[in-house]
Order: C-alpha cells, then sequence, then structure tokens
C-alpha cells in the first residue's frame, strides 16, 4: 500500500516538478560596471558583450538583440509657454510621475519589425513605455503633447536616444554594442537590459547595472552640499568674494 501511495506520489509531481530549460539563454557582460564622474569627465563609452548559449540547435525563425540602458529616473514638471498680451509665460503643465534621466535603446534592426506592440507593452522596451504619467489627461488639454514634447527635448540632448541596427550578430551566436554615456550623467545607478527576439517575442532577457558615482573633489563638494548646506554657502561666498577681489586686483594692475 505504501509503495503505491508513493509511486502516485512520483507520478503527479513529477510532472509539476520538472522544469524545461528555455532553448536559449544569454550569458553577457559589460567593459565596466563602474563610471567615476571626475572634473575632467567628457563622457564615458559602455561595451555590452555577450553570447546565445543553447543546449540544442537553434530554433527556426530570425534571432535578434535588444539592449537598452536606463539612467536614475526622477518626477519633473513640464511645462507649455504661451504668448499672452505679448509676453510668453508659463500657462499649463502637467507633472511627470518618473521618467528616466538618460534612456538608450540599440537593435539588430529596425525597431518595429523586431519587437511586437503586445510584447513591448509587457516588457517595456521602448522609452514611451519607461516613462509613468499617470493622471496627466486631468491636468491639461493634450497632455500627452507634453510628454512627446519632453521626449524630443531629451532627444535633442542626446539622453534619449534610438540606436537602431547598432547590435552586431555574429553567427546567431554572439553579439556586441557600444553606447556612450554623455558628460551630464545623473548620480546613481543605471540599468542594463539585454533582450533576445524571435518572431517579434522576447525568449530570453538579463539584466546588469552600471554604478555611477562622483569622485574626488566633485565628491566633496556634492556631499558637503547635501549635509552640510550651511558650510557649503560660507564657503561659497568667501570663493566668491575672493575671486571678485583678484579679478578687480589683477585689472588694477593691467591698466597700471
Amino acid at each position: 500500500m505504501i509503495r503505491r501511495l508513493l509511486l502516485a506520489f512520483c507520478l503527479l509531481a513529477g510532472p509539476a516538478g520538472a522544469q524545461e530549460k528555455p532553448p536559449e539563454t544569454i550569458v553577457a557582460g559589460l567593459s565596466q560596471n563602474r563610471v567615476s564622474i571626475t572634473a575632467d569627465f567628457d563622457g564615458s563609452e559602455i561595451l555590452v558583450y555577450g553570447a546565445v548559449r543553447r543546449d540544442s540547435p537553434p530554433p527556426e525563425g530570425r534571432l535578434d538583440v535588444i539592449v537598452t540602458i536606463e539612467g536614475p529616473a526622477t518626477p519633473l514638471m513640464v511645462r507649455r509657454k504661451d504668448r499672452v498680451w505679448g509676453i510668453w509665460v508659463n500657462n499649463a503643465s502637467i507633472a511627470v510621475d518618473s521618467a528616466p534621466s538618460f534612456y538608450a535603446v540599440a537593435t539588430t534592426g529596425h525597431l518595429h519589425d523586431i519587437l511586437s506592440a503586445t510584447e513591448n507593452l509587457r516588457q517595456g522596451i521602448t522609452i514611451d513605455r519607461v516613462i509613468r504619467a499617470v493622471g496627466i489627461t486631468a491636468e491639461a488639454d493634450a497632455s500627452e503633447a507634453f510628454v512627446e514634447a519632453m521626449m524630443r527635448v531629451r532627444t535633442g540632448e542626446g539622453r534619449y536616444r534610438l540606436m537602431e541596427n547598432r547590435v552586431q550578430l555574429t553567427e546567431q551566436t554572439l553579439f556586441r554594442t557600444d553606447v556612450v554615456l554623455p558628460a551630464n550623467l545623473t548620480e546613481g545607478i543605471y540599468k542594463v537590459r539585454l533582450f533576445l527576439l524571435r518572431g517579434g517575442k522576447v525568449v530570453a532577457s538579463q539584466e546588469r547595472q552600471i554604478n555611477v558615482r562622483k569622485a574626488g573633489l566633485e565628491r566633496m563638494v556634492y556631499n558637503m552640499a547635501r549635509e552640510q548646506p550651511l558650510i557649503y554657502g560660507l564657503v561659497s561666498l568667501m570663493l566668491a568674494a575672493v575671486s571678485g577681489w583678484a579679478a578687480s586686483a589683477a585689472f588694477r594692475l593691467f591698466r597700471a
């Protein structure tokens, strides 16, 4: 009787406990996972590389890769200027709950050809799916135009980027791409996501992180401004006064 019960338990538990391994997984790395912002920092280039690991022949269909890098997100206010009585003033605004300070998308092909809208909605890959702006329709007319304008501005500043056909895929196995981080980086954790796609669907994904921190004098000034604002203000005033006096003395010396 006991043997029959054990046999029945094994038959019931076997299919539920067995987990099939995905046919393809990602093995990826970064050229660096830490970036230091110093006085002469003018940006940094990150190499994202990896390989597709398989335990069986590759499935049918085209393989594509998407890499995203997302900077720390913060809330912000987006304002629209209108001409009122001949003067340009802030006439309407909306509050965006969360928008990344930096966002880049690199792909092996045209984004709309390799990624379905349903999968984009589920994974949140494109920039418009990452920005969170809940309830903005009640704050201003044509509120979606505010978010679109904010995206255009940040794209023009190089903080939002779409880099199609910039991921190199070799023999359906090895991939790499280079992403340039701008000089005006926000301090914090940058999230790197990698996606494998077949037929517009994500079949595997992986996440890495880049730690961006101020270093040296910039770090000391940053900490003082946050932790000791009174001392920071006094030092700033003293430096401004000394700089003004030095400039005035140099001007008098040159005139003499």
